[in-house]
């Protein structure tokens, strides 16, 4: 029986797995719950397990010495109230599990159970990283749950370290997983144009920090298309404008906030430096303005070898026209600090539920769950193959 068809027995307990976390989510570095919820049942399965590893997070082992190979999960949810009308919406006004981390739990908690009990395992150990906070980086200490971790030595002796992301808007049960840079890194930019307030019928008795602004918000939407390369990938985007109160008043000031997305280090330096030019054209007017920019996760590398060790677990699994290669998109994920630690690679998991458009971080996301233990399948099979491989 392949690994497949095993967690295939496994769906009710998956879905129930998945439900619970969904009813009751948690956001980052708050996971009591949750971290409760996955070493009881990991312990249940007498599997070792480690708490308050980066603070709520749990890490557990499946066999030991070497080679090792690690699978991560993150739980947290996002702090946007649920619209689904579900048996298992959201018991927490505001909160809501946006993005699947809850389904990427219970995944995990499945190939525990899987590779825990398989009679045959290669030699060496499998590590199960349940990580905090991935979505939120905190400003106070520098961290999300993912780099804490590795500073934490979580990720110490692995000899390669996986991942899955399902994917509300792909095919449910394909799997893709990009060679090379696959998500972005996401940068942020909070700034203040200065001007000089006035009456709205006397303009010329101030300046006006408005017009200064179109003129910056002109340079920010030249830096993609006219100061670099056309082939090259990048994003710079404004998310916010505030400024003013009154119809026939002009302000002092314009408060605008953005984003920043590279793959590149070379790139987000140069794109960086071009954002501060396109603001310093509010000083070139006679205004002024202040600039903080943010670097939040690097951007994540996928080992092209790992990733085609996956590619082919997906064929082997599913077949040759449910996996294959994926594009890469301009969000980000702090698993790029444990790629950077070992070799690595996430797969993105086919979840469509319905032809409703259902966008990550959205009121109405939602996934197919018979998509689930085929994240299982898939995941724990790599981790199989990559204990051989790196076994000899």
């Amino acid at each position: 029986m392949t690994l497949l068809a095993k967690a295939n027995e496994m769906q009710e307990q998956l879905v129930a797995w998945r439900r619970d976390i969904h009813m009751h989510p948690e956001l980052g570095f708050e996971e009591q719950r949750t971290s409760r919820l996955v070493a009881d049942s990991l312990r249940e399965m007498g599997i070792e397990t480690e708490v308050g590893v980066a603070e709520t997070g749990v890490v557990a082992r499946i066999g030991e010495g070497r080679p090792a190979v690690g699978i991560r999960a993150d739980m947290d949810a996002l702090p946007i109230q649920e619209a689904n009308d579900v048996p298992y919406k959201s018991r927490t006004p505001g909160l809501m599990h946006a993005c699947g981390h809850d389904a990427h739990t219970s995944m995990l908690l499945g190939v525990a159970k899987l590779l825990n009990d398989l009679p045959d395992r290669p030699a060496g150990e499998i590590r199960l990283l349940f990580q905090p906070s991935e979505e939120k980086w905190r400003e106070s200490d520098g961290h999300s749950g993912g780099s804490l971790m590795v500073e934490q030595k979580a990720l110490d002796g692995l000899d390669a370290v996986i991942a899955c992301h399902v994917s509300s808007g792909s095919p449910m049960g394909e799997v893709e997983v990009c060679d090379g840079f696959s998500l972005a890194a996401p940068d942020s930019f909070e700034a203040t144009i200065i001007g000089e307030g006035t009456h709205g019928a006397a303009p010329h008795n101030g300046l006006d920090p408005i017009w200064l602004s179109a003129q910056v918000i002109n340079a920010l939407q030249a830096i993609r298309s006219r100061r670099r390369n056309p082939t090259e990938r990048s994003v710079v985007s404004l998310g916010s404008i505030h400024a003013g109160v009154a119809p026939n008043v002009v302000p002092n000031e314009v408060l605008l906030t953005g984003t920043i997305r590279t793959f590149e280090q070379e790139a987000r330096e140069e794109i960086h430096a071009l954002v501060e030019e396109a603001f310093a054209l509010a000083r070139h007017f006679g205004g002024d303005y202040k600039l903080s920019i943010s670097t939040g996760y690097p951007a994540l590398y996928n080992d092209p070898g790992v990733a085609e060790l996956i590619r082919d677990v997906g064929r082997d699994l599913l077949g040759a026209d449910k996996s294959g290669h994926g594009e890469p998109i301009m969000a980000g994920e702090d698993f790029a600090f444990m790629t950077q630690q070992a070799p690595g690679a996430m797969l993105r998991l086919g979840a469509q539920l319905d032809a409703v458009n259902r966008p990550h971080h959205s009121p109405i996301f939602d996934i197919h769950e018979d998509c689930l233990p085929v994240g299982v399948g898939v995941m724990a099979e790599s981790a199989l193959r990559l204990l051989r491989q790196h076994g000899g």
